[in-house]
């Protein structure tokens, strides 16, 4: 399998009112630079009726490793990719930019039902 923008999902188990992803291995281009930017992802969503299969959350966090991108946009396209294919009552994603040139970023996106 490689990379993978097609979130797969299945029905969400009763009693379940959270539930966080969490990576250090996301990977995406400065769009100015070109450069490498290293990230972690945390996404965090309270399911409704579906919730997201992890290996198609791998494949789809992989598939960024070639894009360009801010950070802010990442936070946000997460976010909204997981809430299209999910439709979670509520849905959190923090993308945490390593250090180059001596700053950081984090950027968080909400999206609601």
């Amino acid at each position: 399998d490689g990379p993978s923008r097609q979130l797969e999902t299945f029905s969400a188990p009763s009693g379940v009112s959270l539930i966080t992803f969490t990576t250090d291995e996301f990977t995406s281009h400065c769009p100015v630079t070109r450069q490498p930017d290293f990230s972690s992802v945390t996404i965090e969503y309270i399911p409704d009726q579906l919730c997201i299969e992890s290996k198609s959350l791998k494949l789809y966090l992989w598939s960024f490793r070639d894009e360009t991108a801010f950070c802010e946009a990442l936070a946000s396209q997460i976010a909204k990719d997981i809430q299209s294919a999910c439709q979670p009552k509520h849905c959190k994603v923090t993308v945490a930019q390593k250090a180059r040139g001596g700053i950081a970023l984090t950027a968080v996106a909400i999206e609601e039902k």
